[in-house]
């Protein structure tokens, strides 16, 4: 099985590079939002470390927001329960799919948080900063402090750039990706 890691900026559109695959996506996003609504267990761990903040379950994401704005030590403390139920999650993906040729890891924190191994593909997803601040502000809930917060403790762009054996220039047309997608996949499959 050939996993390939998908790295970027927020809001660069790793989701939707990956999605473009056509092979199975770990989305590691798609997972943390699954346990703030469903699972319970998570609910009371947040809970016993931030009552004042956590209170509410399914867990309501202005909570979240809400706990990280208001420390900085409150982001680790989250990402600490979080990131060890997003890795079992991934496991699980990995081993559902492990016949398969291909699988994407759309993880934001993926080097961050050591989820990558030595025969990983890693692909850097380069955005112009004028298109990805247009794309943030259309967000739903874009809120600029946060988006710093997450910033920073990720690695910087040159870091994943030189981590990356590919660098795919989106512009966010899907031609232009499907064409980098395909390029890539004849030089690794």
């Amino acid at each position: 099985m050939i996993r390939i890691g998908i790295l970027g900026n927020i809001g660069s559109g790793k989701s939707f590079v990956a999605n473009n695959f056509g092979y199975p996506v770990f989305d590691a996003d798609y997972e943390v939002s699954k346990l703030y609504k469903r699972n319970k267990k998570i609910f009371l761990k947040l809970n016993r470390i931030l009552p004042k903040i956590i209170k509410s379950y399914p867990i309501n994401k202005r909570e979240i927001i809400e706990a990280v704005l208001q420390r900085d030590s409150n982001l680790n403390k989250i990402i600490k329960i979080i990131h060890k139920e997003v890795r079992e999650k991934m496991n699980l993906f990995l081993k559902k799919n492990k016949n398969k040729k291909v699988v994407i890891l759309d993880v934001p924190l993926l080097l961050e948080n050591n989820l990558n191994k030595k025969g990983d593909i890693l692909i850097f997803i380069d955005s112009k900063n004028s298109d990805v601040v247009k794309r943030l502000k259309r967000r739903k809930n874009f809120n600029k402090k946060l988006f710093n917060k997450f910033q920073k403790i990720q690695f910087s762009s040159n870091y994943k750039k030189k981590q990356s054996q590919y660098i795919i220039k989106n512009d966010f047309t899907k031609n232009t990706i499907k064409n980098h997608i395909k390029s890539i996949l004849e030089n690794i499959i």
